[in-house]
C-alpha cells in the first residue's frame, strides 16, 4: 500500500503527554532538596450563570444550566474563559518550584529527535527537531552518509509554530508531495502540494479538509472532505456528508471531481486509498471508529465503478496492498485477534478468499512488505513483538527487539531488502534502527542523546484483579532501588477505548516525576486495544463501567500492596481518557489526590452533538436511544458531579479542539466548582491556538507539563530536587 503519513490515530486521538533528568540523577538527599512551606492558595472562583436549560430524555428531565458555554464564539463565552484563566494561571503563580519544573523540562526536552527514514523516489527523508524547535523539520538526502536539504519546515508556517504540518503523501515518481496544514490544532485541513525538483509550492490549494488520507492516482490525488462550515459553526457545528474527491494537479479546487458521495447517509465517514501501483481505488465507509463496510475500484478501466468487498460495518477491514487483481487484507471477520487473507477482485465473494495468516493468541496490528516477506507487528500483554512470514503466509522467525517496548511502523519497499523502524519504552526514548531483511535483524542507526540517566530507571508489569474478577496487566515504572513505603508520588493514567492499545513509550514530563522518587503507572484497561476486539468490546457500551470498575481497582491495588497512598496518588487521561477520569473522580472522589481529565468527553448525552462526536457512538452508544440512556446517565460525569470533596482538579483543554469540543470541560468545570465543598482547588487550564493535541508547539508542551507536575507535587505536598531558586 502505498505509504500515507498520518499523525492521528484515529477519529478520537488517543491523547497523552510526557518529561525530564538532573545532574545528581535524582537522588533524593537532604543537600539538594529544598524544603518549602506548603500553604493554602486562595482560590476565588468566577460567578457562572445558570440558565433553565434542559431536555427530557424518555420521560426524564435533565438541567443543562451551563448550556451557553457550548456557544464557543460568543463573546460571553470568551470573557468566561479569560476569567477561569486567570484564576488557573494566578494559582500556578503562586507554586514555588514551577519555574524550576519547567527549566529542567527545557533541559530535558532539548535534545535531538529524529523519525524513521524513507525512501521516496529513491532519495531518503526523514524527520528532525534539532530539540526545542516548536515543529519538526522535513529533510532529504541522496544516500545514508549525504548532506541534507530541507524539504519542508513548518516552523515558518506560522509565527508562533501553532500552525503544524499533518498528513502527506508523495506521487509515484516522487516528485510531488502533497502535505495537509493545521491551523491552532484544528482538525480542518489544507492540502498544498510542492514541486520537489524545483522547491517551489504549486498553486494547488484544497481547502475544508477532515479525517483524510492524501491517496496518489496519475496527475492528482483522492482525499475526503466535508461541505464547508458556516464560519461560527466550524469548531463545534456537525460534521456530516463526509465526501471523496479528485484533484488534479494544476487545477482549482473548484474543478475536483466528486468520487464518492452517499446522500442518503450524512452520518457516516468515507476514506480512500490507492495501492503502490496505482491500479486500485480502495473505498472505507465508517458509521463509527470501529468496523468499516470495503468497496474497490479498478482504475485501469474506463467506466468501471465499485465493487463491493464487504458491505456491513460489524468488522474492520485494511488492505496491506496487491498482488495483481489479489489484494492482501487485514481483517477481523471470524478472527477477533485479525488474520490476514487474500481477496481476488475478480472472485471477492467470501468463498473464494484464502487465508494467508491465521489469527493467534496475540492481537495482529500491522503487516508491512519488505523485501519479498511480510513484517507482521503483533501485541503481546500489552507490548511489541514482531514476526516475519514469507508472502505465501510460512513463518519464518521472529525479530528480536531491544527489550519490552513499542515498535513504530516499519519503513521500507517490498522489492528493497532494507528499512527503518523506531522502539522506545517507559525509560528510553525513541531510538531509530535499521532492519536488515538479509539477515533478519536490527542494529542501532540513530540513537539520542537525553540528559537522563535511563539505566538509574527500570518498568515492571504486575497484573491485579478487577471488580469481576478479570486479570488486567498495568505497568509500573520507577527509580531501581526506590523504597516502596506507601508514600509515593504516583501517576496512574489510562485510556481504555476505541480498540486503541497504550503501549510502552517514553514521555519526557514523566521524568520529572521519576527523578523525584515517584512512580508512572500505565493500566491497560479493557475497552483498549492490548487483547484484540473481545477485550475492546467489554468496556464499551453497557459494559462500559467495566473500563472504570479496572482503573479503581488499579488504584486500589496500588494502595494495598505499599506502593502509594490515597494522598500521594493523581490519575491523568486524555481524550476518551478524560471520560475516564472524570467517571473515576466523581465515582471515587475519597481514592484520589489528585485528578487531571484532558480534552475529555465528559457530557455523555450530548457528546454526539458536537462535530464528529457522532461516530463514537459505537463505543459509547446515544441518549436518544433509551436504553443507552439508562446506563450512560449512571456515570455521564457532568451529570454524576455531587456536593462533596473532590480531588485537586485540573481540567485541561483548548480553544481550537473541534473533536472533543471545550464546551465539555467548560460545563463540567462549572459544574464542579459549583458543587465542590472540599479545600483542594478545582481548576481549568484553557489552552489558546491549540487543538486536541496534535502538532501543539514544544513551548507549549514544555509550559503545559511544568504546570501539570507542580500542580500535582503542590497538591501533594512534595518537595522537588532541582538546585533552581524557588520563588519565594
Amino acid at each position: 500500500m502505498k505509504k500515507c503519513f498520518f499523525f492521528l490515530l484515529t477519529i478520537i486521538l488517543f491523547f497523552s503527554c510526557g518529561s525530564s533528568d538532573s545532574s545528581n540523577n535524582g537522588s533524593l538527599t537532604s543537600t539538594n532538596m529544598q524544603k518549602i512551606d506548603f500553604k493554602k492558595i486562595d482560590v476565588n472562583y468566577p460567578t457562572v450563570k445558570k440558565s433553565d436549560a434542559a431536555d427530557n430524555y424518555h420521560g426524564t428531565e435533565i438541567k443543562d444550566p451551563y448550556r451557553w458555554l457550548e456557544d464557543d464564539a460568543s463573546e460571553e463565552t470568551g470573557q468566561w474563559v479569560k476569567s477561569q484563566n486567570d484564576v488557573t494561571f494566578d494559582y500556578l503563580s503562586n507554586i514555588p518550584y514551577r519555574d524550576a519544573i519547567k527549566q529542567r523540562l527545557e533541559k530535558v526536552w532539548n535534545y535531538e529527535r529524529f523519525g524513521s527514514p524513507f525512501k521516496e523516489g529513491g532519495k531518503y527523508y526523514y524527520f528532525k527537531n534539532n530539540g526545542l524547535q516548536n515543529q519538526s523539520v522535513l529533510y532529504v538526502q541522496d544516500d545514508l552518509d549525504g548532506k541534507s536539504t530541507v524539504v519542508l519546515d513548518p516552523n515558518n508556517f506560522s509565527k508562533d509554530g501553532t500552525t503544524s504540518l499533518g498528513t502527506m503523501n508523495f506521487n509515484k515518481d516522487g516528485n510531488l508531495l502533497a502535505y495537509q496544514i493545521s491551523e491552532g490544532g484544528s482538525d480542518w485541513r489544507t492540502i498544498l502540494v510542492k514541486d520537489l525538483k524545483s522547491g517551489k509550492t504549486l498553486s494547488d490549494k484544497v481547502e475544508w479538509v477532515k479525517f483524510s488520507g492524501i491517496s496518489w492516482a496519475g496527475d492528482g490525488f483522492y482525499y475526503s472532505r466535508y461541505p464547508e462550515p458556516e464560519n461560527d459553526k466550524a469548531l463545534s457545528g456537525k460534521n456530516e456528508f463526509h465526501q471523496v474527491y479528485f484533484h488534479k494537479i494544476g487545477t482549482p479546487q473548484s474543478e475536483d471531481v466528486l468520487a464518492y458521495a452517499d446522500r442518503a447517509h450524512p452520518n457516516r465517514n468515507v476514506y480512500c486509498q490507492t495501492t503502490q501501483d496505482e491500479r486500485f481505488l480502495i473505498l472505507s465507509v465508517v458509521e463509527s471508529t470501529s468496523g468499516n463496510a470495503m468497496y474497490v475500484k479498478d482504475l485501469s478501466k474506463k467506466e468501471n465503478g465499485f465493487i463491493p468487498i464487504w458491505p456491513t460495518f460489524e468488522n474492520d477491514f485494511q488492505v496491506v496492498d496487491n498482488d495483481g487483481s489479489k489484494l492482501l487484507v487485514l481483517t477481523n471477520y471470524n478472527a477477533p485477534n485479525n488474520r490476514i487473507v487474500s481477496i481476488d477482485i475478480e472472485y471477492p465473494t467470501e468463498g473464494d478468499w484464502k487465508e494467508i495468516i491465521p489469527e493467534s493468541k496475540d492481537a495482529l496490528r500491522g503487516i508491512d512488505l519488505i523485501g519479498g516477506k511480510m513484517v507482521a507487528s503483533y501485541i503481546h500483554n500489552a507490548s511489541s513483538k514482531v514476526k516475519i512470514f514469507d508472502l505465501n503466509g510460512k513463518y519464518e522467525t521472529d525479530l528480536k527487539l531491544p527489550g519490552i517496548g513499542t515498535v513504530g511502523g516499519f519503513s521500507g519497499k517490498k522489492d528493497e531488502n532494507e528499512a527503518f523502524v523506531s522502539f522506545s519504552s517507559f525509560t528510553r526514548p525513541t531510538t531509530i534502527y535499521r532492519l536488515n531483511m538479509d539477515g533478519k535483524k536490527i542494529d542501532v542507526f540513530k540513537a539520542p542523546s537525553v540528559d537522563f540517566n535511563s539505566d538509574d530507571y527500570t518498568t515492571e508489569q504486575i497484573w491485579f484483579a478487577s471488580y469481576d474478577g478479570e486479570k488486567i496487566p498495568m505497568f509500573l515504572t520507577y527509580k531501581k532501588g526506590l523504597k516502596m513505603d506507601g508514600k509515593r508520588p504516583t501517576l496512574l493514567y489510562g485510556y481504555g477505548g476505541f480498540d486503541i492499545p497504550v503501549l510502552p513509550s517514553f514521555r519526557i514530563s514523566n521524568t520529572v516525576l521519576l527523578e523525584n522518587g515517584g512512580i508512572y503507572v500505565v493500566a491497560n484497561i479493557r475497552g483498549g486495544g492490548e487483547f484484540g476486539k473481545k477485550w475492546h468490546k467489554a468496556g464499551t457500551k453497557d459494559q462500559k463501567q467495566n473500563v472504570f470498575n479496572d482503573f479503581i481497582s488499579a488504584a486500589e491495588y496500588l494502595i494495598a500492596q505499599g506502593y502509594t497512598s490515597k494522598e500521594k496518588l493523581a490519575i491523568q487521561g486524555g481524550s476518551n481518557g478524560g471520560l475516564l477520569v472524570g467517571a473515576c473522580m466523581t465515582q471515587r472522589p475519597d481514592l484520589f489526590q489528585v485528578a487531571f481529565p484532558q480534552v475529555g468527553v465528559l457530557d455523555m448525552l450530548r457528546y454526539h452533538t458536537f462535530t464528529i462526536g457522532w461516530a463514537w457512538a459505537e463505543d459509547y452508544g446515544r441518549s436518544d436511544d433509551p436504553e443507552a440512556f439508562k446506563y450512560l446517565i449512571k456515570y455521564s460525569p457532568l451529570h454524576n458531579v455531587k456536593e462533596t470533596a473532590y480531588p485537586a482538579t485540573m481540567v485541561t483543554t483548548a480553544d481550537h479542539d473541534d473533536r472533543v469540543v471545550p464546551a465539555h470541560s467548560f460545563k463540567f468545570i462549572s459544574e464542579l466548582q459549583d458543587k465542590h465543598n472540599g479545600e483542594n482547588p478545582v481548576l481549568i487550564r484553557v489552552e489558546t491556538s491549540a487543538g486536541h493535541g496534535a502538532g501543539v508547539p514544544t513551548d507549549k508542551l514544555i509550559q503545559s507539563a511544568a504546570d501539570m507536575s507542580s500542580f500535582m507535587f503542590y497538591n501533594m505536598k512534595e518537595d522537588i530536587i532541582y538546585d533552581f531558586d524557588y520563588k519565594n
